[in-house]
């Protein structure tokens, strides 16, 4: 899978096979640009990639994130720590990888069949345990998400006739919807008036029905269903009410070994304390929720100042 070009007529193959089928009911297929309501297929790209471990910290993918999906899977697979992930041919469309032509690439076809196929298929990819987002990868959402908040902090161009205009503040939040433009009504807080502090809704990122679940059940949980991105961070829920924001962790903690969760700790611990910080910035609080007792104690013993609650609701 080193040369690009020995693997090129396989890919071809392939994926013209799978072009040529419908979805089966078991699929999901890619939400639409309308459904994420963001038209960046990189943007979704990153996302999809940062659920794999990748054994280049996610260098290629990020190469390669502009580009359709299958052209990204197919130039990056020997990047992905294939010793933690396992392929299942669920859908039976990748049996075009065992014809005779192909017999001597059987196995690295069907991972690639499986892999690059432009929709996600529940069960298809299965990943060994916990992934840690690879830090070019992460690297990647973070600079979009920051420049997403500025230009949504842009001034939308007035459509009104000028005598009918009136000043922003006056004017009541629209009640209809509660899409990526929705914002808090300004606040009197000096920090919330900066356009990176006001909270705006967002999708959840998704593939993690469970941690969702979770986020959407926090108690007085402002905008149950979304992502809240403050200060050019997407955070995993908001409660207003409280000026607090959260970060959910829904690792099975306990079941690691000592010297794991010390491991898992460490990794952890940077970005949580920079949430907290960019949460601070804007004068809101910041809590981590995790899933037992023993998480919450390694995280207070690591930093003592992080705010953990273990979540009862989950």
């Amino acid at each position: 899978m080193h040369s690009r070009t020995g693997s090129a007529p396989l890919l071809l193959l392939l994926l013209s096979a799978c072009a040529t089928m419908d979805p089966s009911p078991g699929e999901r297929e890619d939400p639409s640009p309308g459904e994420w309501e963001d038209p960046s297929p990189r943007y979704a790209n990153l996302q999809r990639a940062a659920q794999y471990p990748w054994t280049d910290d996610g260098h290629c993918v990020v190469r390669e994130a502009s580009n359709e999906w299958p052209i990204l899977a197919e130039r990056c697979l020997h990047a992905l720590d294939r010793d933690r992930v396992r392929f299942r041919d669920v859908t039976g469309r990748c049996a075009v990888a065992s014809a005779p032509a192909a017999a001597a690439a059987v196995p690295v076809g069907v991972a690639l069949c499986v892999f690059a196929s432009p929709v996600v298929v529940t069960g298809a990819v299965i990943v060994v345990g916990t992934v840690v987002v690879a830090v070019a990868i992460k690297e990647g959402l973070d600079a979009y998400e920051r420049n997403a908040a500025r230009e949504r902090a842009k001034p939308k161009t007035q459509t009104r006739p000028s005598s009918e205009q009136e000043p922003v503040s006056n004017r009541e939040p629209s009640p209809r919807g509660l899409g990526r433009d929705w914002l808090p009504p300004v606040s009197s807080d000096p920090t919330e008036r900066r356009p990176e502090c006001r909270p705006v809704p967002v999708p959840h990122r998704g593939g993690n029905a469970p941690h969702d679940d979770c986020a959407n059940l926090i108690p007085q949980n402002s905008f149950p269903g979304w992502d809240v991105l403050v200060n050019g961070k997407q955070f995993d829920a908001l409660v207003l009410v409280a000026r607090t924001l959260w970060d959910i962790k829904t690792d099975n903690f306990d079941k690691h070994d000592p010297h794991s969760q010390k491991f898992f700790i460490r990794v952890k611990l940077p970005e949580l304390q920079r949430e907290a910080r960019l949460a601070k910035e804007c004068g809101y609080d910041f809590v981590v929720g995790v899933r037992s007792e023993a998480h919450k104690t390694a995280l207070k013993f690591a930093d003592p100042s992080l705010k953990v609650v273990v979540m009862d609701w989950c």
